[in-house]
């Protein structure tokens, strides 16, 4: 049995095809479980599904970006947003060795969305290399939060075979990092 980690891919292609309300809720429900630090939940998404929107988003993206035509096409495109100073700070003070632990929170919101997207035979995308400002001043992002990623949405019009990946014994160590 293939499990849940081996079978979620990366989809740039979706078919013509609605995502339903109840599994956009699915994907929401299985968001909001997703943890964080000190279990603030430093996120806020953006579920963009007007065409034009789409569209312009699809024209932010940077150049020769593969995942321009799926960010037009795709039904439903999640914009993960996130407050920096919300994440790794207590009292209004840094108290993590990085600055922008709230990337790590987002990280964590966004694989929670692409596995359970693919559990509900979903394909999802991250997609990370785009004009930020001029995102967040579509998508009215107020000051304090930043938009960190777009995840296209919908079912997808192929099956990609996985991507080579590392041996477990490259990158396990065991009670120290002993480099090989």
């Amino acid at each position: 049995m293939v499990d849940i980690f081996s079978r979620r891919r990366s989809i740039r292609r979706f078919q013509d095809r609605p995502v339903e309300p109840d599994k956009l809720a699915a994907i929401f429900e299985a968001a909001r479980m997703a943890p964080s630090w000190g279990n603030l939940q430093c996120w806020e998404l953006i579920v963009v599904q007007a065409e034009d929107v789409k569209r312009t988003l699809a024209g932010l993206l940077s150049k020769k970006n593969p995942a321009t035509r799926c960010t037009e096409s795709a039904p439903v495109v999640i914009a993960i947003c996130g407050n920096p100073q919300r994440s790794g700070y207590y009292n209004n003070q840094q108290v993590t060795r990085y600055q922008h632990w709230f990337l790590y929170d987002l990280g964590l919101i966004s694989q929670n969305i692409c596995l359970k997207g693919c559990q509900l035979g979903l394909g999802t995308v991250i997609v990370g290399s785009f004009d930020h400002q001029a995102a967040e001043r579509l998508l009215e992002v107020p000051a304090g939060y930043e938009l960190v990623a777009l995840i296209p949405l919908g079912y997808p019009d192929h099956e990609p075979s996985a991507p080579k990946r590392r041996e477990i014994s490259d990158f396990v160590h065991y009670d120290r990092f002993k480099k090989t």
